[in-house]
């Protein structure tokens, strides 16, 4: 039987003033997969991921959810809370580390939140700081608890914007782990932004490099890093200047 895909991309164009335009001719991205996108800064990878999560609107062309085309000013809430997207640079509320976690849930008007939020304290390895005020915790900390917030509202969809970036290794395996428990629990789709091409060999299932707004290459892991089609992913992945 074929499964639809999640996403379905087609002809897409998304302008960000006069230099930048990200364009993907067609892409699809599945469910229960796991997508990294790699490239240099500026390449279109977190313009990607805010025009997957319903943040932005194509200049032209589509971003189909489930068959549902997606635009950030007529997007029904009840799909908006199937997709949440962790940025880089996390912001947390002020309370404690459980307010925190669980004020997703309470928004969601769900009323047994305690087991939830305490399954994911456990697999965060943060019960020791639930009653913490959010305000003092450290830069890492402070990361896995915006990881902590979005799986608890258990989303079909994790848009990850390299929220590891700064963490240290244990704490990066640990965010990683998370997120792979979670995927096997249930069907999420996860797509991954990342600079660290070690993490994309180790979570993605498949990696898409981005270079100047373009979709160069987008192969399962194995092809794109031991056999890619495109000369300008051999460079990447061996480290090599590329323009």
């Amino acid at each position: 039987m074929t499964i639809a895909p999640r996403y379905r991309l087609r002809n897409l164009a998304k302008t960000h003033g006069p230099a930048f335009t990200l364009r993907i001719a067609a892409m699809e991205i599945l469910a229960n997969e796991t997508l990294c996108l790699v490239g240099p800064t500026g390449s279109g990878k977190s313009t990607l991921l805010a025009l997957l999560a319903g943040l932005q609107t194509p200049t032209s062309g589509d971003v189909a959810f489930e068959g549902n085309p997606l635009r950030a000013d007529d997007m029904p809430l009840s799909l908006r809370r199937r997709i949440t997207l962790v940025h880089q640079r996390s912001l947390l509320l002020t309370g404690s580390v459980t307010a925190n976690i669980e004020y997703g849930l309470r928004v969601r008007g769900v009323r047994d939140r305690r087991d939830r939020v305490e399954a994911v304290l456990r697999l965060l390895k943060l019960e020791r700081l639930a009653a913490q005020p959010a305000r003092t915790l450290s830069g890492g900390e402070t990361h896995l608890v915006a990881m902590a917030r979005a799986l608890v509202v258990e989303p079909d969809v994790l848009l990850l914007d390299e929220p590891t970036a700064h963490l240290d290794p244990a704490h990066v395996a640990l965010a990683e782990d998370a997120v792979r428990q979670e995927q096997r629990r249930r069907s999420m789709t996860v797509v991954w932004a990342t600079h660290n091409l070690f993490q994309a060999r180790r979570a993605a299932d498949r990696v898409g490099l981005l270079l100047g707004g373009e979709l160069v290459e987008l192969q399962p892991a194995p092809i794109f890093f031991e056999g890619p089609s495109d000369s300008r992913t051999a460079d990447f992945v061996q480290g090599r200047m590329i323009y």
